[in-house]
């Protein structure tokens, strides 16, 4: 039995439903988002750890001799390339996941950071796809002078929950996306522009106060590259903390939106199995 009411939202009870669930699986979600950034904090630990330590401030230093060698380039070019790939499938595991474990409690059912993160592994190529062209989507709209972009990110916002839990390729989940949202691209905007207020007050509270130290230590080598550090950390523990409201709040909005326009209440009530599924052959094409 689902552990929600599957009823017919207002965009406040949809933002309260995530802050609730949030709340009471707070290990959960972290934890989803957490283990797959690992990779990526320890690489760009590693990264300031390799640079060469930067030269003082002194009169009369070229500028090129002021500055510290990228942590990047430490790696050499195929290690830019590790690294990229190491990010993109952490990136990837903490979005799938965090949208299979919201399903499978939103709709009752009990699941761990392990069983979520793992039914990502035959999901991945699929998900990468969706995400480059949910992409060129939004970048396209954002060549025509900005509000396109915003009104298409905001049309395309459920197209990775259509992509993972109805088994959908990345064209179908951008036109299934596309038609969920028509007439609630505003309820959207609100979903975004609330986690980006609360992603710069987590960088603000986790991150600014090190990026002070790196500018107020830069003539001190030893204790720059400990204030870098230190800013990695904090920018990773605000991404973690916040980067669940997001993939939250869109799931709960896809579950409302297909209760307000297929019935999912009633599908989920006479088939408990095989509901999730979307119900119509077709749908209207953004790219078409």
């Amino acid at each position: 039995m689902a552990e929600w009411d599957l009823r017919p939202l207002s965009l406040g009870e949809i933002l309260d439903r995530t802050f609730t669930l949030y709340r009471r699986h707070f290990l959960l979600f972290v934890g989803i988002a957490v283990i797959p950034q690992l990779l990526t904090l320890a690489l760009g630990l590693a990264q300031i750890l390799l640079l060469r330590t930067p030269t003082p401030l002194v009169p009369g230093a070229s500028e090129l001799q002021r500055l510290p060698s990228s942590g990047f380039m430490a790696f050499g070019v195929v290690g830019v390339i590790i690294a990229a790939i190491v990010r993109l499938v952490a990136y990837l595991f903490a979005q799938g996941g965090t949208i299979f474990a919201v399903s499978d409690l939103y709709l009752g059912r009990t699941t761990t950071i392990g069983a979520s993160l793992g039914r990502m592994w035959g999901q991945l190529l699929n998900l990468f796809g969706v995400i480059i062209l949910n992409f060129l989507a939004i970048a396209g709209g954002f060549i025509l002078l900005v509000i396109p972009g915003i009104y298409i990110a905001c049309r395309l916002i459920t197209c990775v929950p259509a992509a993972l839990l109805e088994d959908l390729g990345a064209r179908e989940s951008l036109s299934r996306s596309f038609a969920l949202t028509k007439d609630n691209a505003g309820r959207a905007f609100i979903i975004y522009l609330l986690y980006i207020v609360m992603l710069y007050a987590a960088i603000f509270l986790f991150a600014i106060p090190f990026g002070v130290m790196v500018a107020a230590f830069a003539k001190d080598p030893s204790m720059m590259r400990t204030s870098m550090a230190l800013l990695q950390v904090g920018s990773f523990i605000a991404q973690v903390l916040v980067s669940p409201f997001l993939l939250i709040a869109t799931s709960v909005f896809y579950y409302d939106l297909r209760v307000r326009k297929e019935a999912f209440d009633l599908q989920l009530m006479m088939n408990p199995a095989g509901a999730v599924r979307a119900g119509g052959p077709s749908v209207p094409s953004v790219l078409s």
